[in-house]
């Protein structure tokens, strides 16, 4: 059968998408042209879509949720909203990297970073944990975006790895020394204007920026945390069909798409995403560092949790 007699065959497919509009712009382009089966893409922030999900239910219009981080994943999933992924699916990426039900796929990679300015403070004189900058010393040198979706991982990571009291007493301090932005695209161009000396982001607004002006303009690099400190996770990019959905077939065939070889290697090649791919085997965009060099904290997916009390901790820290 022809991809545009499957085309005619097929219904659209209704994917609900909370990842970068370029990528999910990528990837459905592509998909299509291998299956001939449409895709409508409804988008949006990661825990608004999620919340929506949960409220429409069993009458959800959509197929497939894609978003950028596993909290989402990992709440849909205590909902009871996915179905079960293809088992030849899963195996094609580290079982630590999917949800732990099997009811949703890891699809990419991304780490915490520090971004700095290199005229104002060199990166000796950098913290060695993250945790770090909530002294007093660091009073007006750190820029943040707790509002931005990507945070809350982080701040549930923390909660799981030095406890609920830990993670709040970080934010108070955050809240005391930190210079507040909308989102981590604001954060790291202040910090390459020189508005804030460093800035906590996901490691791919770096690149993306290098790209925009050039290398040899930065002012700004990155630092990587080590040693395990939970400055350094690193988070999942994931994909789940809905239990609801009347599509199956074409929802799995997406799942499977988006973990094949070929299309990890193309995320990684293209300077879109930025992002490190799970299918072992395909190597990374050479402008990260190596994943292998990385050292991110020991844990679980399922210990940073769904965001729920990440999001309780800010709103008690006064940072939303």
């Amino acid at each position: 059968m022809s991809a545009s007699t499957s085309a005619f065959a097929a219904p659209a497919l209704t994917v609900y998408a909370a990842q970068h509009e370029q990528t999910v712009d990528l990837l459905t382009k592509a998909f299509t042209k291998e299956t001939g089966i449409e895709v409508k893409v409804h988008a949006g922030e990661p825990p608004e879509l999620a919340s929506q999900l949960v409220k429409e239910g069993a009458s959800s219009p959509a197929d497939v949720f894609f978003t950028a981080n596993s909290p989402e994943l990992e709440l849909l999933s205590e909902k009871g909203l996915l179905t079960k992924v293809d088992p030849p699916t899963l195996a094609k990426v580290p079982a630590d990297d999917s949800g732990a039900a099997g009811d949703w796929v890891g699809v990419l990679a991304r780490e915490d970073i520090l971004a700095f300015n290199k005229d104002m403070i060199q990166e000796s004189a950098l913290p060695a944990s993250l945790l770090d900058l909530a002294k007093p010393e660091w009073k007006g040198k750190v820029a943040i975006a707790p509002t931005d979706a990507d945070f809350l991982p982080l701040v549930g990571a923390i909660s799981a790895v030095k406890g609920r009291a830990a993670a709040l007493d970080w934010l108070k301090g955050l809240r005391e020394n930190a210079v507040i932005f909308d989102d981590n695209e604001g954060v790291v161009a202040a910090v390459e204007r020189g508005a804030a000396a460093t800035g906590i982001i996901n490691n791919y607004y770096w690149p993306r920026l290098r790209m925009e002006k050039g290398a040899e303009s930065m002012k700004s690099a990155i630092h990587h945390f080590s040693g395990g400190d939970v400055g350094a996770l690193m988070n999942v990019s994931g994909a789940g069909v809905l239990k609801s959905s009347h599509n199956q077939a074409a929802a799995q065939k997406f799942l499977a798409f988006l973990v094949s070889k070929p299309t990890q290697e193309m995320l990684a090649k293209l300077d879109i995403t930025f992002e490190y791919p799970l299918v072992p085997g395909v190597e990374a965009n050479p402008i990260l560092k190596p994943v292998g060099e990385l050292q991110p904290p020991k844990i679980t997916l399922k210990q940073i949790g769904d965001d729920h009390d990440a999001a309780v901790l800010l709103r008690e820290a006064g940072l939303i």
